[in-house]
């Protein structure tokens, strides 16, 4: 009789864009013991109406508002409810964050002086997000916008400039402003492709941001590590 080989869990991967990638993130979890499922909203594609069968989801980030008025937008932002409904794990990153922290009752918009965050900027950790874990002292941002902090969650990390970075909501919703998931291939692309945002108030000129990276990124690589397994735990097979 043939033996049964029990399915790796898979984890839910949202992403906003055709040539998007979970990067460092899905490295590390695929390299944790799980398996992927990457889905597009943008470009049609559904999301599952219960996450039984799934570990959990990460919704990226994109260049839209978390505030536009696109369909899909909207139904993303509701779909959310099924993650916290079940209290299964979701970490949103950047627009993630902004969708999860709209449909949780807080406000998405940009800095009252104009500023940006797109390169290296510190980072906080608050008492709670102290007890959880190390935090990198700078991190990788590229955002024109971000988000109140929902009623009833919990506040991790700060900054100077945005002063909302990561949150706790429950025992299994995470939102996070910045982004440890970039590679140096990533990195590049968004520098070269992003490059006219370098002019908003407060952004860093490109060569600082690949610059940046060869001295703080083996420290949010290390806390990414770290967060993921806080979040994910164990892979257990199905």
């Amino acid at each position: 009789m043939p033996r049964q080989t029990r399915s790796k869990p898979k984890v839910l991967i949202v992403l906003h864009q055709e040539n998007s990638s979970p990067g460092r993130v899905g490295h590390m979890l695929l390299e944790e013991g799980f398996d992927l499922d990457i889905r597009r909203p943008p470009l049609g594609d559904a999301l599952p109406e219960t996450l039984d069968g799934h570990a959990g989801t990460v919704v990226f980030g994109g260049p839209m508002s978390a505030n536009d008025e696109d369909e899909f937008v909207r139904r993303e932002t509701n779909w959310l409810q099924i993650p916290l409904r079940e209290n299964r794990p979701l970490l949103g990153i950047c627009l993630g964050a902004q969708m999860l922290a709209n449909h949780l009752g807080g406000k998405v918009e940009g800095h009252g002086e104009g500023l940006v965050e797109i390169g290296w900027y510190p980072l906080k950790a608050t008492e709670a997000g102290k007890k959880l874990m190390h935090w990198p002292e700078m991190v990788y941002q590229f955002h024109r916008e971000g988000f109140s902090l929902p009623s009833d969650a919990t506040l991790l990390a700060t900054n100077e400039t945005y002063p909302n970075q990561a949150f706790r909501y429950g025992d299994n919703a995470w939102g996070i402003q910045f982004h440890g998931e970039l590679t140096r291939v990533m990195m590049q692309r968004w520098v070269v492709r992003g490059a006219h945002r370098f002019e908003l108030p407060g952004a860093q000129p490109g060569r600082d941001h690949l610059g940046g990276r060869l001295i703080w990124d083996m420290h949010l690589k290390r806390w990414l590590d770290e967060f993921l397994r806080t979040i994910f735990g164990e892979p257990v097979a199905r």
